[in-house]
């Protein structure tokens, strides 16, 4: 069972600095059913490759279990395909021989764990049980290129036909630890068969690493059922928790960085741009405690935390591991005493009210109320404007007419795929205008980034006061 990531990020050699693992040793680890072996069959400045290598022992797993009664069971426990195909088996390797990458943690390259890079990962046996459209229902929707050939049953009888396997190529720029956790989830989902017993643990191993893009995958009620192995309480249970937890949080949720809306943007640096504004905006208002909220990997809070004029600082987002990637960011751990106490990072959602929230001087709201759906808009408008209750609030969000500048965003179709609407600048400034009438603000509008004469920014800015 094998393997392969490869990056052309340069160097390509911090490859290893990303998995905890240098590129000139063999590591073993043992795991439970046999052994995993990493090591690097090339390790260059433009191009390294890493490879997990899988020794499955097919006794020592029979011996752990009980299995089919009668000679035929025995035969299958023995004889059959597990030590060879990319499986389940996987998942647990790549937790434990790669624990820390998939956490997103690197003690060397911190910044480099949390940026997308250029990745390829291949998969030279992956069965699939659906075939190669299931396959690319799976990966396409998560941003990457599918490279599949089917595998032959025999390639001596090519009369015979094609199998369930298929040799596949990953390519995508994403975080390592976002890579692996797609992964993670969905190898068993492709073969839809698990090693060992699945029990509510599992449930909460799905959300952990799904909970960034599991709520806005196309397909994702198959993913639930072959992850949690068929079984309906599980399968319901998690569904449900999808409605009442992920959907109404998801749309918060670490989007700022998502590889699509940056490719596009960045050419003329607009998210830095964007931050820049917000962060002059808040500077000038004079304020001192300050709101983040949806405040993802902490890019914002980057910039406030270096300013003296703020005093306390707080960022709210919804996932935890975007929370675990700022506090990697900011290096909350080695902050000084002073710096450590003005700021703070909050888990919770923008669509509930929240005492914590209350008697700031100035909240910033960055691309994120494009995430919400839109019945939900009242309830984050109720959050901020009413509950919360800033002096100032600034609000930024894509300008829909400005895509027809990107060559390489089909029409209609949205920046980032877990948006759920981009607005005109009028219908920007009517929700804008609205809100500020039921909630005691005055408005005024910016733009962010190059203004075009017909199409406008490609960002524009709300900023409230009252």
């Amino acid at each position: 069972m094998l393997l392969l990531l490869t990056t052309t990020h340069r160097p390509a050699t911090d490859l290893g600095y990303l998995l905890h693992k240098h590129p000139q040793r063999l590591h073993r680890i043992d795991l439970p059913f046999g052994e995993a072996q990493v090591f690097f069959p090339e390790a260059g400045e433009e191009r390294c490759t890493a490879a997990i290598l899988l020794d499955v022992n097919t006794v020592e797993m029979v011996r752990r279990r009980s299995g089919p009664e009668g000679e035929a069971g025995l035969f299958t426990q023995y004889v059959n395909d597990r030590p060879y195909v990319t499986s389940s088996f996987l998942s647990v390797a790549i937790a434990r021989a790669l624990g820390s990458a998939l956490k997103g943690q690197s003690k060397d390259r911190p910044e480099l764990a949390a940026t997308a890079i250029p990745l390829e990962l291949t998969l030279p046996v992956l069965p699939c049980r659906g075939g190669e459209e299931f396959l690319r229902r799976i990966f396409e929707p998560l941003s990457y290129r599918v490279l599949a050939k089917a595998l032959p049953l025999d390639p001596s009888f090519p009369e015979w036909g094609e199998s369930r396997y298929f040799h596949v190529t990953l390519q995508a720029e994403k975080m390592l630890c976002e890579a692996l956790g797609h992964l993670y989830v969905l190898v068993p989902v492709l073969d839809d068969e698990k090693h060992y017993w699945v029990t509510d643990e599992e449930a909460d191993k799905l959300f952990r690493y799904g909970e960034s893009w599991l709520h806005a995958h196309p397909e994702r009620e198959t993913i639930v059922a072959r992850y949690l192995k068929h079984q309906r309480s599980l399968i319901r249970d998690a569904l449900a928790r999808l409605e009442d937890e992920v959907a109404p949080d998801g749309p918060e949720t670490e989007v700022r960085g998502a590889a699509e809306e940056a490719a596009l943007e960045r050419q003329i640096s607009l998210n830095e741009q964007r931050l820049e504004a917000v962060f002059a905006v808040l500077r000038e208002a004079g304020a001192k405690r300050v709101l983040d909220l949806g405040c993802g990997e902490g890019r914002l809070l980057q910039r406030l935390l270096a300013e003296p004029q703020f005093e306390e600082i707080v960022g709210l987002e919804v996932a935890w591991r975007s929370l675990e990637r700022a506090s990697a960011r900011l290096k909350l751990d080695r902050l000084a005493p002073r710096q450590r106490e003005k700021l703070k990072l909050l888990h919770g959602s923008l669509v509930y009210r929240d005492q914590r929230l209350a008697g700031f001087d100035a909240a910033a709201v960055v691309e994120v109320i494009e995430h919400l759906d839109p019945p939900r808009l009242a309830a984050f408008e109720r959050v901020v404007f009413e509950q919360a209750r800033p002096t100032l609030v600034a609000v930024t969000t894509p300008n829909a007419e400005y895509n027809v500048k990107w060559e390489r965003l089909p029409a209609g179709q949205y920046r980032h795929r877990d948006h759920r609407f981009e607005w005109t600048r009028d219908q920007f400034q009517a929700w804008a205008s609205g809100v500020a009438g039921r909630f005691g603000y005055t408005v005024r509008f910016q733009s962010i980034g190059a203004d075009d004469a017909v199409v406008g920014p490609p960002t524009q800015m709300g900023v409230f006061t009252r």
